[in-house]
């Protein structure tokens, strides 16, 4: 703990007691000078020293485990290392990630509470009524990381491309199966995008998460699932699973044979996983700044790189203005899909 001694504002005896007055006043202004100048230096020291030494928190409003869950850990023993201070993280779970970033709305907007946040951030606003506002609520910091989908079909499977997928699906329609993680999630989303832009019609089958859906497809159980990359990546280089495309903006650089969706005919299709950081409204701008610099030199890490694209997961660091322009494209796309696909409220 930190402290001033009083002793500092106390002037010391005159070493000599025949000083004379007008030596006196000479020495006081000299004095409380010199006093005032160290008494703000060492505040200032204890101010800064409690700020390095106060324990930060990232909520993940997600469960223990997964990627928004693996990605926080992973930075925030980084960043505590790195900045010599103590930042945990925090499960709340529940009620699509609502939870957990509710909670993080209330917090006191001080840089001490910290959230992760990823797709359902901006879909949850469209489908249920909420207690914050993605958009006013919290101030963007950074955007960590982005994970492509691919949509993937048994090895076994007779279709060898997207184009095979969809006719057999004009063919046959509602006979053929597609599952994700979901619903409501971005991947069940991007589904019925793609279903209604191919003007195709196939059963939707929802799992409580993307790797339940893979062992389904691996099972034969469906005809095919839209995941992230890091869920099939090593299914799909085993030829257990074959990739018919991407949705990804661009190839994804592990696997540039996977054309996207968008190549094949349907512009500007694009659906991600991706995850950021954000903190409580009104947030000091300087905090703000300092987080993102935190989280930046840590994404830049060597070590950091590597261990994220082994996970699949490939940094992006788009911090303030930059992040807080993508939440809005994210929001207005994803409100856009669900009116175009009439996803039901929740």
């Amino acid at each position: 703990m930190c402290r001033i001694s009083l002793s500092l504002f106390i002037r010391p005896p005159f070493k000599r007691l025949h000083a004379t007055k007008r030596a006196v006043r000479e020495r006081i202004p000299i004095r409380l000078a010199v006093t005032l100048v160290v008494a703000i230096l060492i505040f200032v020291g204890c101010i800064t020293s409690s700020q390095t030494t106060e324990t930060i928190k990232i909520i993940v409003p997600s469960t223990g485990g997964g990627g928004a869950d693996v990605l926080a850990r992973l930075l925030a023993n980084q960043i505590s290392r790195a900045q010599n201070i103590t930042m945990i993280v925090e499960n709340r779970p529940g009620a699509s990630n609502t939870i957990g970033t509710e909670a993080a709305s209330r917090a006191a907007p001080d840089g001490r509470t910290l959230l992760i946040n990823q797709p359902e951030f901006v879909i949850n606003p469209h489908l249920r009524n909420l207690n914050y506002d993605p958009l006013t609520s919290f101030t963007p910091v950074c955007y960590l990381v982005r994970s492509p989908q691919l949509l993937v079909v048994n090895s076994e499977s007779p279709y060898r491309t997207l184009d095979d997928l969809l006719d057999a699906a004009r063919r046959k329609p509602n006979e053929l199966t597609l599952a994700s993680a979901g619903p409501a999630s971005s991947t069940h989303i991007a589904f019925e995008t793609l279903m209604h832009l191919a003007n195709v019609k196939m059963r939707y089958v929802p799992y409580q998460g993307s790797t339940p859906a893979v062992n389904a497809l691996l099972g034969n159980h469906v005809t095919a699932v839209l995941a992230s990359y890091p869920n099939v990546a090593e299914q799909v280089k085993a030829d257990k699973l074959r990739a018919l495309a991407t949705a990804s903006p661009t190839r994804i650089e592990q696997m540039q044979n996977v054309s996207t969706i968008a190549e094949s005919g349907f512009k500007d299709y694009e659906s991600e996983i991706w995850f950021g950081v954000m903190v409580p409204a009104k947030t000091p701008n300087v905090i703000v700044s300092q987080l993102a610099e935190w989280f930046t030199t840590a994404l830049q890490a060597f070590e950091m790189k590597m261990k994220l694209e082994t996970l699949g997961l490939f940094t992006v660091g788009l911090c303030g203005a930059d992040f807080g322009a993508f939440i809005q494209k994210e929001y207005d796309k994803y409100g856009r899909a669900i009116r175009e696909t009439n996803l039901p409220a929740r």
